[in-house]
């Protein structure tokens, strides 16, 4: 397991819990209706996320088979 130290502590368990969902999917379409998931758009329109608290999302990129390029990131 990782270091968690840049992860605020109040969001650590809903991101385990996003990262587990994540890496047991077979299709971008379980995302739907899960973790308040949605695409992204503009420069970023090949990206999606899913709401972790507040601002806080985790991002990620789906090649059709994985998730890979995952970011914890306030992105409003």
């Amino acid at each position: 397991m990782g270091k968690t130290s840049k992860i605020k502590r109040a969001h650590h368990k809903k991101i385990c819990e996003i990262l587990d969902f994540l890496n047991a999917i077979g299709e971008l379409s379980d995302c739907n209706g899960q973790f308040d998931s949605h695409s992204l758009h503009g420069v970023r329109k090949d990206e999606y996320a899913m709401s972790v608290s507040g601002n806080y999302r985790v991002c990620f990129k789906w090649d059709g088979e994985d998730v890979y390029h995952l970011t914890y990131e306030d992105y409003h």
